[in-house]
C-alpha cells in the first residue's frame, strides 16, 4: 500500500484516527489528511502534520497554490480512502452525493477503492435511515466496517464505537488487497516451543511469533483459510485466522498433523525446541538441588515427516542461521523435501528474532537465490507469498 487518503470528520473518536495514519505511516504508505470543519473542532490538524509529514487538507480553496484541481490531485495514485471515523452526517452525504467540502468531493470523485468506518451514537447508528444509507454505501461498493460494542462517549453502553486503531488498519489492508490466495486452505506455524523442566523453568529461545503472524495475517489479507499453530507469544490473532495454541514441540507436532491434511500450502515458520528435557520435575526444583546436568531427548522432526508426507503439497520452510546460512539452508530445503526455504543471518543488524523487520535470502528447489534487502516483517510476508504465488 503505497498512498492512502485519510478523511476525518467530526466525531468524538476522532483522535483515534492519529493512531490508525501512525500505523499506515509505520506500515511505509505516503498519508494524505483530509478534515472536515467538524473535525477540527476535535482534533488539531497539527497532529496528522506531524504524523505524516504532509500538510493537512481542510477546505477546497484554502491555501492552495496549485495549478491542479486539488480533489482531482489527491486521489492520483491513491490506493485507498479510508473515512475514519464517518459520522451519520457525512454518511448521509456520500449517499446523498452532497458534495460541499473537500472530503465529500473526494469520496465522489475517487476511482480508487473506499472503506468507511461509522462511529457514532448507538441510537444514532441503529436509526433506520442512518443503517438504510450503510446499506447503500455497501451497494455502491464501499467496504464498511462495523463498530464495535463498547462504552460510548456519552456514557450509554452500546455498538456504535470505533474500532482500535490495529484492528482499522488490518480491515483497511484486507479490503484492497487482491484475492489470489482465495479458498486456499493454508496451515501456518510460528513462535518459540517451551520444554519445561519444572513447573517454572523451561528451554526456548527468543523467538516472537513476528513472522510467523505477519505470514498469517497476509495470507488471510488474500483470501486464504488460515490456520495458525502458535507457540506462546504476545501477539493478537490475526483477523479471519484460526489459532491453535500450543507449548512444547510435541504438541505442535501433534496439531500440524491434526490440521495439515486439507492444507494446500504448510509454511513452518515456528522456532522449535530440538531437545526436551528427558525427566521433567514435578515440583519446582530448588537451589540446593543439582541442575548441573539435564539430560535430553531429541524432538520429532515436524518439517521432516512434513517433507515424508508432503504429496501435492507446498511446503515451506526458515532457517535461522549464524554462519554459512545459504548453504545451510539449500541443504535444510533438499533434504527435508521442501519447495522454498526463507534464511536469515542472526548477525546481520535488524534481522533474526525480537525486531519488526528481516533480511532473508529466499531459494527454491533449483538453487536460484533471491536474496532481499532488510525490510518490514509485514511487507517481507506479502514478498514471501508472491514468490510462492508463482509455484502455487
Amino acid at each position: 500500500m503505497k498512498k492512502v487518503i485519510l478523511g476525518v470528520t467530526g466525531g468524538i473518536a476522532a483522535y483515534k484516527s492519529a493512531e490508525v495514519a501512525r500505523l499506515f505511516v509505520r506500515g511505509g504508505a505516503d498519508v494524505h489528511v483530509v478534515m472536515t470543519p467538524a473535525a477540527t473542532e476535535f482534533i488539531a490538524p497539527l497532529t496528522f502534520q506531524t504524523l505524516t509529514g504532509h500538510p493537512v487538507y481542510r477546505g477546497m480553496y484554502a491555501d492552495w497554490t496549485s495549478d491542479k484541481i486539488r480533489h482531482i490531485d489527491l486521489l492520483d495514485n491513491a490506493d485507498v480512502l479510508l473515512v475514519a471515523p464517518a459520522t451519520a452526517n457525512t454518511i448521509a452525504k456520500m449517499v446523498s452525493g452532497i458534495a460541499d467540502n473537500l472530503l465529500t468531493t473526494l469520496y465522489l470523485a475517487a476511482r480508487c477503492p473506499v472503506v468507511i468506518v461509522p462511529s457514532m451514537n448507538i441510537n444514532m447508528y441503529n436509526h433506520s435511515a442512518v443503517q438504510d444509507n450503510i446499506r447503500k454505501l455497501i451497494a455502491h461498493g464501499c467496504h464498511v466496517m462495523d463498530p464495535d460494542d463498547g462504552e460510548l462517549a456519552c456514557g450509554v453502553y452500546g455498538r456504535g464505537r470505533m474500532p482500535e486503531p490495529q484492528d482499522i488498519y488490518a480491515f483497511t489492508r484486507a479490503a484492497i488487497r487482491p484475492k489470489d490466495f482465495s479458498g486456499l486452505k493454508t496451515l501456518v506455524s510460528a513462535g518459540p516451543t517451551r520444554e519445561h523442566l519444572d513447573p517454572v523453568r523451561f528451554l526456548s529461545n527468543p523467538s516472537t511469533g513476528l513472522m510467523g503472524y505477519a505470514l498469517a495475517r497476509a495470507l488471510s489479507e488474500r483470501g486464504a483459510a488460515v490456520t495458525l499453530i502458535s507457540g506462546h507469544t504476545h501477539l493478537n490473532t490475526p483477523p479471519g485466522v484460526q489459532k491453535i495454541a500450543v507449548t512444547t514441540t510435541e504438541e505442535m507436532y501433534n496439531a500440524v498433523f491434526e490440521n495439515y491434511e486439507q492444507c494446500r500450502l504448510v509454511i513452518k515458520a515456528a522456532a522449535v525446541s530440538d531437545y526436551r528435557p528427558l525427566k521433567i520435575a514435578e515440583q519446582k526444583v530448588k537451589k540446593n538441588n543439582d541442575l548441573s546436568t539435564i539430560e535430553l531427548a531429541k524432538n520429532r522432526d515436524i518439517l521432516f515427516e512434513l517433507g515424508k508426507q508432503k504429496g501435492d503439497r507446498l511446503l515451506v520452510g526458515f532457517a535461522a542461521e549464524t554462519e554459512d546460512a545459504v548453504e545451510n539452508a539449500h541443504d535444510k530445503l533438499l533434504s527435508k523435501n521442501l519447495d522454498l526455504i526463507v534464511v536469515n543471518n542472526l548477525k546481520e543488524p535488524g534481522a533474526g528474532f525480537a525486531v519488526a523487520t528481516n533480511r532473508v535470502s529466499i531459494i527454491d528447489r533449483s538453487g536460484e537465490i533471491e536474496q532481499l534487502p532488510l525490510m518490514e516483517k509485514e511487507q517481507l510476508a506479502h514478498h514471501i507469498l508472491d514468490r510462492i504465488a508463482q509455484l502455487l
